[in-house]
């Protein structure tokens, strides 16, 4: 009997979709057992992969990861072990820059199985009973936010991706610059329109995740609209949650860009440590082929990675339009940088803009923190290209 591990973060549409798979790879590979563990989605964010890939065999990574793994023995580049015409297929069906994300050096370290961007999503119910609409605009969602019927998930991590967002909607799409994130002025204007957003919603949103917020939307009548948060379609799906949600794309600001959401999802990445491969990339190419993804990944509570299962009839019908719905902001979602040292970057810019959020202060100064961590993290870079 061969056996192999894998490890994914601890919520349904995480773990339910590997272990169906997982059980039935092993119902046609009899020869083959596959245990996969959880962690939190904290942990996803947090724990090293590397460390990961020391105890296990098969890995749902984040893909900021890529870069790590290129210039280090962690994972195995799948292009060796997977049909050129398979990656092909996952290129041409990736769900916006999904499947390019776990791409670097011009290795292939992951599968995207899971495609994720911040999105909108609202309890009609609740509007309709405030006599509220859906807001267009930054100042359409701040009066519904003064009003006490929105939540945005505020965590350090995510509080990290708006502030991307803001500042691409601001006309800075953040790293294009060699020494600096972004523009200081749309940086800090950038973190002031956070700020003001966060200071109406009220302090729990500061410890709250994306799927707290969908929770918090689907169970009761204290919110009822979200502007951006990580979406999970599993609240727009009949008996998952109290109430059902709708979900859609993101508001403009003011002047008529709109925002333009940070591409988040999940791959599936095999440990340079595994001593089955070949076994390891079947159960791969199993759980990230179209027909895979658009029935039994979806149906065990998974967010499929194949543009095939977004827009498929019956996919669509099960989550109430969730994937129609929110696909052009998808499709259009930025990709972070993923060089070796942009983890470091992400691990220490999140809690000064967390900071900034909850306490306030002088915005100017946290970009000169922020454009010192993005130098430092540059600096892990070429360090360890001059040493290899």
């Amino acid at each position: 009997m061969i056996k192999l591990t894998g490890i994914t973060w601890n919520h349904m549409r995480g773990y339910l979709p590997v272990a169906a798979t997982a059980q039935r790879f092993s119902e046609l590979n009899p020869e083959v057992a596959i245990r996969w563990e959880k962690r939190s989605l904290q942990q996803f964010a947090d724990e090293p992969v590397e460390k990961l890939a020391e105890r296990f065999d098969l890995l749902v990574i984040d893909h900021p990861f890529a870069g790590y793994a290129a210039e280090h023995e962690v994972l195995l580049p799948l292009d060796e072990w997977l049909p050129r015409e398979f990656l092909d297929d996952q290129r041409r069906g990736s769900v916006g820059r999904s499947f390019e994300s776990y791409t670097y050096g011009e290795r292939q370290w992951a599968l995207a199985i899971d495609a994720a961007a911040p999105v909108s999503g609202w309890r009609s119910d609740l509007l309709e009973r405030a006599g509220a609409g859906i807001p267009r605009t930054w100042s359409e969602l701040l009066a519904l936010a003064r009003r006490g019927l929105v939540a945005v998930p505020g965590l350090a991590i995510d509080s990290l991706m708006h502030f991307y967002m803001l500042c691409g909607a601001l006309g800075e799409e953040p790293f294009r610059n060699a020494d600096s994130v972004c523009g200081r002025s749309a940086g800090a204007g950038a973190l002031e329109m956070l700020r003001e957003l966060l200071c109406c919603c009220g302090p729990g949103c500061l410890e709250r995740n994306p799927p707290g917020t969908w929770e918090l939307l689907a169970s009761g009548d204290s919110a009822a609209y979200c502007p951006f948060a990580y979406g999970y379609s599993n609240y727009g799906r009949p008996g998952y949650a109290g109430f059902v949600l709708e979900f859609g794309g993101l508001v403009e600001v003011d002047g008529g860009r709109r925002c333009r959401s940070t591409l988040g999802g999940a791959g599936l990445a095999i440990s340079a440590r595994c001593r089955h491969p070949e076994q390891a990339a079947a159960y791969a190419r199993f759980t990230a082929a179209p027909g895979c993804q658009r029935t039994l990944y979806f149906q065990s509570g998974g967010q499929p990675g194949h543009r095939a299962a977004w827009t498929d009839h019956e996919v669509n019908r099960a989550s109430g339009g969730f994937f129609l719905n929110t696909l052009e902001t998808l499709d259009s979602a930025w990709l972070r940088p993923r060089y070796n040292g942009y983890l470091r970057f992400q691990d220490d810019a999140a809690p000064v803009v967390h900071e900034y959020l909850r306490s306030g202060g002088d915005a100017g100064r946290v970009m000169e923190r922020l454009d010192a961590l993005f130098r430092d993290s540059l600096h892990i870079n070429r360090h360890q290209h001059e040493t290899t």
